[in-house]
């Protein structure tokens, strides 16, 4: 009798192998694509650079601190709708915030309401931090990294707005000073904290001075606002000095550099 076997069931190719995409071998392969798909996007929206937006998800319009969220509704509002003089082949200083409730929410609803684009970059998390519905469609991007989410947090910002929060919110406001104070990022960041009696009553940054943890002058590396005038105001002193000069060679623009050496915003 002659051998007859069957042949072997055709395999997926990697890249659609369901089982593979989801195992540890593959985790390389998902820290990139966590890269290259808002990479991909922000390119074909030409959004060239943001403005971040961080604060608590749980702060709610008609809640007790309900006045912070108004108050990032109207800075997101002024400031989408003065960045909109800019917009040529590119889209400046887009609001970009974590893409959830709260803050964020806040945030995004200003420049929707402004009839700008809108970046969410929002994370799973145990208890389903959902997109909130203002954020451009197009601009809309799901992580599952903590570390590639605060990558493209930093990667475009030209400036940053901290109102209050908990955990995460200090948590990404400490990246953003490290990567400031040490000189990590190619480009100045105007760092803007919401509310001054809430972010000196929570971090006592001149007692880290007096105890000789940071330099007097790291102080210089963030300023206080507490209306959206003000905040808006420091804002676009800082973006007009820093962000509106010409390009240099060593800083190229997401939507210019087809194959970027390495981040706009990064060193």
């Amino acid at each position: 009798m002659s051998d007859q076997t069957q042949p072997n069931k055709r395999q997926p190719v990697a890249y659609l192998n369901e089982r593979f995409l989801n195992s540890p071998d593959a985790r390389a392969l998902r820290i990139l694509a966590e890269y290259l798909w808002p990479l991909a996007h922000f390119r074909r929206e030409k959004v060239r650079d943001t403005v971040v937006f961080f604060g608590s998800a749980r702060v709610q319009e008609d809640g007790p601190l309900g006045q912070y969220y108004k108050d990032a509704r109207t800075l997101a509002y002024l400031l989408t709708e003065w960045a909109d003089q800019f917009t040529n082949s590119t889209y400046r200083f887009v609001v970009c915030s974590g893409g959830g409730p709260g803050i964020m929410e806040a945030a995004n609803r200003g420049a929707y309401d402004a009839k700008g684009k809108t970046v969410g970059l929002n994370i799973g998390l145990p208890f389903e931090q959902l997109p909130n519905p203002y954020i451009t469609s197009e601009l809309n991007f799901e992580f599952h990294y903590f570390f590639m989410r605060k990558f493209w947090f930093a990667y475009l910002s030209k400036a940053l707005v901290v109102f209050p929060g908990g955990f995460g919110t200090m948590d990404e406001l400490m990246e953003l000073l490290t990567l400031t104070q040490t000189q990590k990022l190619a480009k100045k960041m105007a760092i803007v904290l919401y509310g001054s009696q809430y972010w000196k009553e929570i971090i006592n940054f001149d007692a880290l001075v007096k105890y000789g943890t940071i330099s007097p002058e790291d102080l210089n590396l963030f300023q206080y606002a507490d209306d959206p005038q003000h905040a808006f105001e420091l804002l676009k002193q800082a973006l007009m000095t820093y962000a509106l000069q010409p390009e240099t060679p060593e800083t190229p623009s997401i939507s210019k550099s087809r194959n970027p050496q390495r981040p706009a915003g990064t060193a």
